[in-house]
């Protein structure tokens, strides 16, 4: 199920973010990222709609994904 990133409050919002970010461990690589540079860019991809957090209830979790990699109806509301 997509969550509508507007459902949720500022605080909550950035907690997933960063939770999302630190799990990830993404390489950045030679460029040194600070861990508030990739919350911001993860938030940007969430707000232009290049991104979305998704509820599965299987895991009882929430992830971030690439809008472009969701299939159609894969999850829906």
């Amino acid at each position: 199920m997509i969550i509508p990133i507007e459902q949720l409050s500022k605080d909550t919002l950035h907690n997933i973010v960063k939770e999302f970010v630190l799990r990830e461990g993404t390489d950045y690589g030679d460029e040194e990222v600070t861990l508030a540079e990739k919350v911001a860019q993860v938030l940007t991809q969430l707000q232009s709609g290049e991104a979305v957090l998704v509820y599965s209830e299987l895991h009882e979790s929430v992830d971030i994904k690439p809008t472009r990699d969701m299939q159609d109806n894969e999850y829906e509301e």
